[in-house]
């Protein structure tokens, strides 16, 4: 639990999600290509996510979860966890078994 409840998510230290209540809905923030992030910024229940997207970082927000949403958003957040893993330095990726 991190930033006012929101549960964080992180590799190496790095965050790679962040999952945040808003009454009975979810918001999932999650790190993505510059394609991806170009496309999903124009899906329904997807926008640039507050703040981080702001900065020029490539970032998206998928709110208004549904669960039958739930594999689509853990794919995202797989594939967000591989980006930011393939960023960090080579020896705390050995470290970390990658």
């Amino acid at each position: 639990m991190q930033w006012g409840g929101s549960h964080v998510w992180k590799v190496g230290g790095k965050v790679y999600a962040i999952g945040t209540r808003y009454g009975d809905a979810s918001a999932y923030t999650f790190k993505v290509t510059p394609i991806s992030y170009d496309l999903l910024k124009e899906q329904p229940r997807f926008r640039p996510a507050p703040y981080l997207a702001s900065r020029g970082m490539k970032w998206i927000q998928y709110y208004g979860m549904h669960s039958e949403d739930d594999e689509d958003v853990r794919s995202y957040i797989r594939q967000s966890h591989a980006l930011v893993a393939s960023g960090l330095s080579k020896k705390l990726q050995k470290e970390l078994g990658f």
